[in-house]
């Protein structure tokens, strides 16, 4: 997902330009393996400074300081970056061999370049230690796996739920749709009144994609669409051609937006902001928005929900199955000379990380996240809940795939919103483009 990190003054506080680029700042001196008080030195290189990240960055400053008090033979020599200068940075250290002991990476196809050079640790051992994958929540680990290998741990977790307007809902005498085809009746039954029914702009693409996921997800299970990236099965395949026509059909009722090709998802979700439409199919990200942000009026946040995407009830896809997946995960460098402290490192990371970024930072861990004693909105409950309890999560397309196919995606969806193509089209150069990426 195109998520952005706002441009920020932390720059100003440390180094200036490329010499951050290069350099980074840490906390720490030490530049070896063993500090001058014979202690282990495992570096940690993130992506949350203190001046865009606070909140991340504190946490991470605690979680740190309670590792080294809990293990006083081992320091963790901390650096930190913004997104964009941190890869860059990890480019120049993968190219050298001297990636940090422990480090932020992202999924599947960021992370697979690495794995297949070898400089990334199997972390398959970490992760059955006690028992630490059934503290996952499912589907989010097997993002870092290839040939059955875990090189990345999840830290952040996304889904997509459809947010929708119950005061809207309750005017046209709507309930929460539990079968596709009551979803559709829920379409026709606001336009009809004269309600926009669902806020999209597909200006970017990706924002369509996550609808296209669903259906694709609700027709043929939720291992098609990634089978069929993977080119385990051919795109052009009838559950997939379904799901692009169901979506060409919304489009045709005029489910979105007016002018979605044109519109941002900013743009679009103005109209379920001003309440000009009744739904909005987006990232767990902006749960803030709906419930804790100061922007929004309390009067708003009492009149939204959510519900999942709902089922067909031939298809064989599950309910309680998500779009969505892992945000950033660590990794531990295979050339680390402190392998074992490092990984015993990501372990500590991420279980403390787990019981703090939801409340402290509004970030939902990949962990499972016990309710119970959190004071949270309950619509934040709920959506934990409903993670704790999901049968499978598709990860994003865009993250799936490769880049020029992804963008080959979006404009095919644009175009079967335009009708420009037909279905058949839609699956058939797909797939012609997932091939010319491979």
């Amino acid at each position: 997902m195109k998520r952005f990190k706002k441009a920020h003054t932390f720059f100003l506080a440390c180094i200036v330009g490329v010499l951050l680029v290069l350099g980074g700042c840490s906390s720490s001196s030490s530049d070896s393996e063993v500090s001058g008080d014979g202690n282990k030195v495992v570096k940690f290189m993130h992506i949350w400074p203190p001046g865009s990240s606070k909140t991340q960055n504190q946490i991470v400053e605690s979680v740190v300081k309670k590792y080294e008090d809990d293990n006083p033979d081992v320091k963790i020599q901390v650096e930190y970056l913004e997104n964009e200068q941190y890869k860059d940075k990890i480019k120049v250290l993968s190219s050298s061999n001297e990636l940090p002991d422990v480090g932020v990476t992202w999924a599947a196809g960021y992370l697979k370049p690495f794995v297949e050079g070898g400089l990334m640790a199997d972390l398959s051992d970490v992760l059955a230690k006690d028992n630490l994958k059934d503290q996952f929540v499912g589907g989010t680990t097997e993002a870092y796996a290839f040939d059955d290998k875990t090189y990345g741990l999840p830290i952040e977790l996304n889904i997509a739920p459809v947010y929708y307007n119950k005061e809207i809902f309750k005017k046209n005498g709507l309930e929460v749709p539990t079968t596709y085809a009551e979803f559709v009746n829920v379409v026709k039954t606001l336009k009809s009144s004269g309600v926009t029914p669902i806020a999209l702009g597909n200006k970017e693409g990706w924002t369509g994609s996550l609808w296209y996921m669903y259906l694709a997800d609700r027709i043929g299970g939720s291992t098609l669409i990634s089978e069929a990236i993977a080119q385990e099965v051919s795109f052009e395949n009838a559950d997939l051609e379904q799901a692009a026509a169901d979506f060409k059909e919304l489009a045709e009722l005029g489910a979105f937006s007016k002018g979605t090709n044109g519109l941002s998802n900013d743009e679009a979700k103005i109209e379920f902001l001003n309440e000009t439409a009744a739904m909005y199919l987006m990232g767990s990200w902006e749960l803030p928005n709906f419930t804790t942000s100061d922007e929004t009026t309390q009067e708003f946040k009492d009149k939204i929900g959510y519900f999942n995407f709902p089922n067909y009830e031939s298809g064989a896809g599950a309910a309680d199955s998500w779009i969505g997946g892992p945000g950033v995960g660590l990794f531990v460098s295979e050339k680390s000379k402190v392998k074992d402290e490092s990984k015993e490192f990501i372990r500590y990371f991420i279980e403390e990380w787990g019981k703090q970024s939801f409340t402290k930072a509004g970030v939902i861990p990949a962990t499972k996240v016990d309710t119970s004693s959190l004071d949270l909105p309950q619509m934040n409950i709920d959506v934990l809940n409903d993670l704790n309890k999901a049968k499978s999560i598709t990860l994003f397309a865009d993250v799936q795939m490769p880049a020029s196919a992804a963008d080959t995606h979006y404009n095919l969806l644009q175009s079967l919103v335009s009708g420009d193509i037909t279905p058949a089209d839609f699956t058939k150069q797909t797939e012609q483009s997932l091939k010319s990426a491979k």
